[in-house]
């Protein structure tokens, strides 16, 4: 069975890491919420770790080996690669002939809007095969080094919202508005705040609910909890920090770490690498080939 991808079912992705070494992400210029990168990877890539963002993506060459929900899956090229926000999984390459895989990175706050207050869509396989899914997700990932605009991005959500629905296993489930609205303040008021210490009294005072009832709300919205929301606006704040090229030591006070340790243990519980392991491998769009 071949590992590399038709070329034409997938005109107009350019070349990763041309001239370059063999392991290596790039990262797109995308809106808040959304992260595309492209990476290539010879044996393991990522140790076993969990983020809140919903991982989306399509293996373009090599076989994407990974641990999701208790099994070992396998992904060929052009299948799709589908992860719940905060489920344990790792990642590398199935065969020595590598890996290359692009990879879509989304908050579910941005997709719950396209929901109509119903919960995320668990997709328990992982991996799916399915031709209009894929053509849906390659129109955002088929040309990295472009900037998305917004009316793209509000189609393309309602487009992938429908195809992650079509693939997850039960149907959604409607949430109640008082919860709804208190998850959705509580989201807008930890990321106004995350360079800092929030409060438990605080989220009470903006959402007016208990702080149990809440975390109850939050995770029933966005599969995690209110803390893991906050420390994930950091990483994701660092990351960006890193691709700037800044100290990794300046990087944990500005993110809101207690200190450069604190940092790194977060950062690999989130990533599957250190921060250091991650700026080696990290290049900006321009690295993409047209």
């Amino acid at each position: 069975m071949s590992h590399d991808l038709n070329s034409q079912a997938f005109e107009g992705l350019g070349r990763l890491c041309v001239d370059a070494v063999d392991n290596c992400i790039i990262s797109a210029s995308d809106p808040a919420g959304m992260e595309r990168i492209e990476a290539r990877f010879h044996g393991s890539a990522f140790d076993l770790h969990r983020h809140d963002t919903y991982a989306i993506g399509v293996t373009l060459h090599g076989v994407q080996t990974f641990r999701y929900l208790g099994a070992t899956r396998h992904s060929l090229p052009g299948q799709i690669i589908v992860l719940h926000p905060d489920e344990l999984h790792d990642g590398g390459a199935g065969t020595e002939d590598g890996l290359r895989y692009r990879m879509l990175y989304l908050e579910p706050s941005l997709m719950l809007d396209c929901l109509g207050g119903a919960s995320l869509p668990f997709v328990r396989d992982g991996v799916v095969t399915d031709s209009a899914f894929r053509g849906t997700l390659l129109s955002a990932l088929g040309q990295m080094e472009q900037e998305l605009d917004e009316l793209f991005v509000d189609d393309f959500l309602a487009q992938l919202m429908q195809s992650l629905t079509r693939h997850a296993g039960e149907p959604a489930k409607p949430m109640a508005k008082t919860g709804w609205r208190a998850a959705m303040l509580a989201r807008d008021y930890l990321t106004e705040n995350m360079a800092r210490a929030v409060r438990s009294d605080e989220l009470e005072a903006v959402t007016g609910l208990d702080r149990y009832a809440l975390s109850r709300h939050f995770r029933a919205a966005f599969s995690t909890s209110p803390h893991r929301f906050l420390v994930m606006r950091r990483l994701q704040s660092a990351r960006r920090m890193i691709a700037a090229g800044e100290p990794l030591a300046q990087i944990a006070v500005e993110a809101g770490f207690s200190d450069q340790s604190h940092f790194i243990r977060q950062f690999k519980k989130a990533f599957g690498m250190t921060p250091g392991r991650w700026s080696s491998l990290i290049q900006g769009p321009g690295a993409v080939a047209a």
